[in-house]
């Protein structure tokens, strides 16, 4: 009993790393190697990793398949479609067992080797840590939709201002725990950690150049992740007639202004029809527009009754636990 005891004592803070793929292939056993031997130099941490394959058109499942073979503290979580990013996240989260939670990408642009900054923080009782970049190498693309998301999250999700929002956090268990607890379709990370703590804060890393490939954030992933942000679930075809209210609205807009243009430049110029004609048209947009945003949450309503996953997983890996590692969970 006394042997028992000390050892529970003496048990190592465990860390679950959670790393969402896709198109990973050449990258993400670099970045395994990278946590292993950051982890090596911490010996006051036990950790462990979870793959995600977000269904991969590329080699990136048979690479997780051989880090598993290969070390017994990975899991390979294989999709049978791809679901984004975030599905992917809250899958790996679902399968951690540590006392702290980090997510960070696959591509080696968020540096491991710095993940000692984020877990500092956290001891210092931060419940979510943020890696904050000075200089993002990303591309201008997605730096501009990171900035859109950013001002939507302050807007929509009251995010201060101050606190930058990155792919690379760390968690407390309990913070994760909260967040597991929503089982909804198309769950959005940052609202759920936002829904669970305001104890948050920004440790300073350095974001790294993309050696291989390119980002798989597109202009229409990058829509999506705005709607999801403040609905929380999504149905495509309202939004069709959102976009379409929008337009409807900037045109009648538009078309206002060249109304008041031509009155100007000709004051001969018979304006009745044509200014009843422009507010008809922007009139009809906004209420398209907020027809579509109230079709929005009604679509979203519906889908979640209707359960539809967060993911589906095709294939599950796990190392093999050694006897040491299963008596500390026990404690």
């Amino acid at each position: 009993m006394e042997k028992t005891n000390k050892n529970c004592k003496n048990k190592k803070t465990k860390i679950s790393f959670v790393i969402p793929c896709y198109r990973s292939e050449n990258t993400l056993e670099g970045v395994i190697d990278e946590i292993r031997q950051t982890l090596s130099e911490m010996p006051d941490y036990d950790y462990e990793i979870v793959l995600v394959n977000d269904c991969s058109p590329d080699n990136t499942f048979e690479v997780i398949q051989k880090l598993c073979d290969k070390y017994d503290n990975i899991t390979g979580i294989d999709f049978a479609r791809n679901f984004g990013q975030h599905a992917a996240l809250m899958a790996g989260l679902r399968a951690t067992l540590g006392d702290v939670v980090v997510c960070l990408d696959d591509d080696g642009q968020t540096p491991a080797n710095e993940v000692g900054k984020l877990i500092a923080e956290i001891e210092n009782g931060r419940d979510v840590v943020y890696a904050s970049y000075e200089n993002k190498m990303h591309s201008t693309f997605r730096n501009f939709g990171s900035r859109l998301n950013d001002l939507m999250t302050r807007v929509m999700l009251g995010k201060p201002k101050d606190l930058h929002v990155t792919s690379y956090f760390a968690a407390k268990r309990f913070v994760v725990d909260s967040m597991l607890k929503y089982e909804n379709s198309y769950p959005y990370i940052i609202g759920l950690v936002l829904r669970s703590t305001k104890n948050i804060s920004n440790v300073p890393v350095k974001h790294r150049s993309r050696e291989v490939g390119t980002s798989g954030y597109t202009m229409k992933k990058l829509i999506s992740l705005w709607f999801n942000g403040f609905t929380a679930f999504s149905i495509l075809p309202l939004r069709a007639a959102t976009l379409l209210g929008t337009v409807f609205a900037a045109g009648g807009f538009l078309y206002g202004i060249y109304t008041i243009i031509k009155k100007l430049v000709n004051p001969l110029v018979p304006v009745g029809f044509s200014s009843m004609m422009s507010a008809q048209v922007f009139i009809g947009g906004v209420l398209m527009l907020m027809l579509g945003l109230v079709g929005e949450y009604i679509g979203r309503i519906y889908i979640s009754i209707n359960n539809s996953p967060q993911y589906v997983i095709r294939q599950e890996i796990k190392g093999n636990k050694d006897s040491e590692d299963e008596t500390e969970q026990d404690c």
